[in-house]
């Protein structure tokens, strides 16, 4: 009588496919996954232990960090949330570079996701021509705040600074362009036989399921859920941006990849959208207390510097509450819980990060399958290490 023996093996981790310092335990039966159990932090930084040292405004830059790409995602999430217990009013041009620039990084994120994705699958093409694109949205970033990545740019009450004048044409050009570089991609996978096979019923996630395990983001809506809380629970101005939200019908890597697809099809709409409303006018909101003085006055009067010290040095109240903010990140929705005892540091923060949430299904998605398979399931949830061991 012939038994067979179950295996045990470890994915990571150091693995080039997932995309961080993930480890993943795989019980195998051949090569069979009966099962697989994600092992986590090797990159925490306690990041929500940290802010209750920071004033408010030095916490900023710890946000950049969760999804390294996607920061001004994790900024505004951030942001708004502490605008919320301020009860401040931002102003509408500043509203709508927000949106711009948040577009434009869903853009970059959803470009690397699609780049690294087909390079794990074997496309090498894909991946170049995605961080082409990629390339000048950092130069956008660059641009405006100086930095390529952590571009530290959104403030309570608006922005660190207006942007300049070539900032207009060049987003309006790179959007313009877009489309036809999405028409590439498609020409290289959408009906690519390899890709079909890779893709076409592998990871598959009921809706059901996917609710039930909180999964959000594309891969929520490649399982058929109509839901984005841009349109559904609206934030900073989207209500009056008009765009579709793509949904999946099979539920599986092959409807998150054409979901995601569609999503820069839209983010080109909405930032085309706003830069016809983006008119002149002020980029901070008109609250001294908070707000940093103009550099000028910084440079040319001892107010000024007075007002700019106390502010980096000391930070400012925020009165006694608490207040939840989510926002559809590239990846899902990410949110942020802080609770306010009226100092100018949160006394808790609590972030909703949504590649940590969504790689919870990863057994649901890949148990019974070969592990081969795996590799397109984990680059179809599109996870980063960076919020998942915050």
């Amino acid at each position: 009588m012939s038994t067979t023996e179950k295996m045990t093996l470890n994915m990571g981790p150091q693995h080039p496919s997932t995309h961080g310092v993930l480890r993943l335990v795989l019980e195998l039966d051949g090569e069979v996954i009966t099962k697989i159990t994600p092992d986590i932090g090797y990159l925490h930084r306690g990041v929500e232990k940290l802010s209750e040292y920071r004033t408010y405004h030095q916490v900023l830059p710890l946000t950049d960090r969760l999804d390294y790409l996607a920061p001004m995602s994790n900024n505004l999430g951030y942001i708004l949330a502490v605008e919320k217990l301020l009860n401040i009013d931002v102003p509408e041009r500043a509203q709508t570079i927000r949106i711009i620039m948040t577009e434009l990084t869903r853009l970059q994120s959803h470009l690397v996701w699609l780049a690294c994705h087909a390079l794990d699958i074997g496309a090498m093409t894909v991946f170049i021509y995605a961080f082409r694109e990629r390339e000048v949205i950092m130069e956008i970033y660059e641009m405006i705040s100086g930095a390529r990545m952590t571009s530290n740019f959104f403030r309570a009450g608006g922005l660190s600074m207006d942007v300049p004048p070539e900032f207009e044409p060049k987003v309006r050009k790179f959007v313009q362009d877009m489309p036809g570089y999405l028409d590439q991609y498609e020409g290289l996978l959408t009906t690519n036989p390899i890709w079909l096979k890779r893709t076409v019923g592998n990871g598959v996630i009921s809706a059901e399921d996917a609710i039930d395990y909180g999964i959000t983001g594309p891969a929520l809506r490649g399982s058929g859920v109509n839901w984005d809380l841009r349109r559904d629970i609206p934030y900073a101005g989207y209500e009056n941006y008009s765009f579709e939200v793509p949904v999946g019908e099979n539920c599986d890597t092959y409807d998150r990849y054409k979901v995601r697809l569609v999503e820069m099809r839209e983010a080109c709409k909405i930032v085309n959208q706003a830069l016809e409303r983006l008119k002149p006018g002020p980029v901070l909101a008109d609250a001294p207390q908070i707000v940093y003085p103009p550099k000028e006055s910084v440079y040319n009067s001892i107010e000024g510097l007075i007002h700019h010290f106390k502010i980096a040095s000391e930070g400012y109240p925020v009165p006694e509450g608490e207040v939840y903010q989510g926002v559809e990140a590239p990846k899902g929705e990410l949110g942020y819980f802080i609770v306010s005892d009226g100092s100018s540091k949160p006394y808790r923060m609590r972030i909703r990060p949504p590649s940590f949430v969504n790689l919870q299904a990863i057994e649901k998605m890949s148990k019974g399958s070969m592990v081969a398979d795996l590799v397109a399931v984990i680059g179809t949830l599109d996870i980063v290490l960076g919020e998942i061991d915050r």
